[in-house]
């Protein structure tokens, strides 16, 4: 007969852990995972009932601070915390963006096609079309690649309701830089000239500002990428931040937000994400194409 194990000796991270806190559900969500199938179908309707209980609550608790000039302004204080930011955004109370929301769907159809040896990389979101990279056994004309594509475009379409169409645009040598012709537009009035390839060696954090945003270029490794120099929770700058480059963290000096200098993925938070715009390089001189930001 197996023996169960309790875990009331093991010490519980303070609540003030957020990174250990939040190990120890995936570790439950791991250890979930090895039941037999009528366990685990049974410990995945507790965590859902769970969870529904908590939101209702949660709910609740939001639209009482709402209603209240003093509950508003404490509501605003409560979502500083990254744990409590994090509770809102996992139960849905505050909506993530779309590029976030888009990159939450790839992350259930990732499975699916690294089983068949193919993968998608997410490019930029940009009004109601999102643009794509498939490499792999997704990136051909075969049959199979096709049924992967697809797969790929209805998990999209089927669960972002304002994203009308997905474009996969050709795979090139570096996953950060794309030219304009790849998504169709001339190298017009939409590109801005920004900084010198020169002027940003491995390990920088380069900000420059346009008509129609703050641009923040991050050269990590010797791959560029171009985000909004604003940090998902606050919306405040993140160019005097801390960038280690060794980890390829990228830390908010506002409220310590942290983010993965490559993909603009919030570590704090997993569901955000930084907003990226694409970039390219000629002759030596960076391009970047900015949008304005969506109310």
């Amino acid at each position: 007969m197996t023996q169960a194990h309790h875990n009331d000796d093991v010490p519980q991270p303070s609540a003030d852990d957020l990174e250990s806190l939040a190990e120890l559900v995936d570790q439950a969500t791991s250890e979930v995972q090895k039941l037999d199938d009528d366990s685990r179908t049974l410990a995945l309707n507790l965590k859902r009932a769970v969870e529904a209980f908590h939101k209702a609550g949660l709910t609740r608790i939001v639209r009482r601070l709402k209603d209240d000039p003093r509950g508003k302004e404490l509501l605003f204080e409560l979502a500083d915390d990254p744990l409590v930011y994090a509770l809102f955004v996992m139960h849905g109370i505050i909506r993530a963006d779309t590029a976030t929301r888009v990159t939450q769907v790839l992350e259930t159809v990732r499975p699916y096609l690294h089983s068949h040896g193919g993968d998608v990389e997410l490019v930029e979101v940009r009004g109601d079309t999102v643009y794509v990279r498939l490499h792999g056994a997704c990136n051909g004309c075969s049959q199979s690649a096709v049924t992967l594509r697809e797969g790929v475009e209805e998990a999209i379409l089927g669960q972002i309701t304002e994203i009308k169409q997905v474009e996969v645009l050709p795979n090139e040598p570096s996953p950060a830089l794309i030219t304009p012709d790849a998504i169709g537009v001339s190298s017009g009035s939409d590109w801005v000239k920004g900084p010198s390839l020169d002027a940003t060696p491995p390990g920088t954090l380069l900000r420059f500002d346009t008509d129609v945003a703050s641009v923040l270029i991050v050269n990590f490794d010797n791959r560029l990428s171009a985000f909004r120099n604003t940090c998902i929770h606050k919306g405040l700058p993140l160019d005097s931040g801390l960038f280690d480059v060794d980890a390829g963290i990228l830390t908010c000096p506002w409220h310590g937000f942290c983010y993965d200098a490559h993909t603009g993925e919030c570590i704090t938070a997993p569901e955000a994400q930084l907003e990226s715009f694409p970039l390219r390089v000629e002759d030596g001189q960076i391009w970047v194409r900015p949008t304005k930001q969506q109310s």
